[in-house]
């Protein structure tokens, strides 16, 4: 094989991969826009917080293609669904944030060990710290929006009402929002173990 056929054939596969990166960013995206309208309602926290399944296409991407993958399948998944939103997008740009996080340090870490302990430890961290991480945004950026609609001592209340001894709102993010947010992750993480290794050969192709 000459040098020509050997540059045409790398380049034939860089090509390759870069069109399954492509689609598979999109069709993790989207699938991740459509199960963010799937919330559930938890009884012990307020009713304006959701759980949703969202972040897990975010994490398979993030395992299968790279963090920068499950960043985008984030950014994507947000853009598309401000079109349809009444939270000023702010409600918009926190699911970025955190999703993001969640999804850049537990690919990071997967990418340096990947193996089923690499993926369960990236997810756990990165769970982690998306919970200490929400504490700064909701307190900072996204509470603080809010509050030009809805005061914060209704907010508080909303709080207060499932358990009376909360007399702030960071004590209500610590005593709701962390734990929630954790969890959240941990689930996502806990799906992404099981359903990961037999779809990685479809997500990844031929790639090693």
């Amino acid at each position: 094989m000459n040098n020509e056929t050997k540059a045409a054939n790398t380049t034939t596969r860089g090509m390759s991969r870069s069109v399954r990166y492509v689609t598979v960013t999109a069709m993790l995206a989207a699938i991740s826009f459509i199960l963010q309208y799937i919330e559930i309602s938890i009884p012990i926290m307020p009713a304006f917080i959701k759980f949703d399944f969202s972040d897990l296409p975010a994490l398979l991407g993030s395992f299968a293609m790279g963090p920068v993958c499950g960043v985008l399948i984030c950014l994507v998944k947000n853009v598309l669904h401000l079109a349809f939103s009444n939270s000023m997008f702010v409600g918009e740009l926190s699911n970025f944030i955190l999703g993001a996080v969640f999804v850049a340090v537990a690919g990071v870490i997967y990418k340096k060990k990947k193996t089923k302990m690499g993926a369960f430890v990236g997810g756990m961290t990165g769970a982690l710290v998306m919970g200490g991480f929400s504490l700064i945004s909701n307190y900072f950026l996204v509470y603080p929006v809010y509050y030009k609609v809805m005061p914060q001592e209704v907010i508080l209340n909303m709080y207060q009402a499932i358990l009376p001894s909360v007399k702030s709102i960071f004590q209500s993010l610590v005593c709701f929002n962390l734990p929630f947010t954790i969890v959240k992750g941990f689930i996502a993480v806990a799906i992404c173990m099981l359903i990961y290794k037999p779809l990685s050969p479809i997500l990844k192709g031929k790639q090693d």
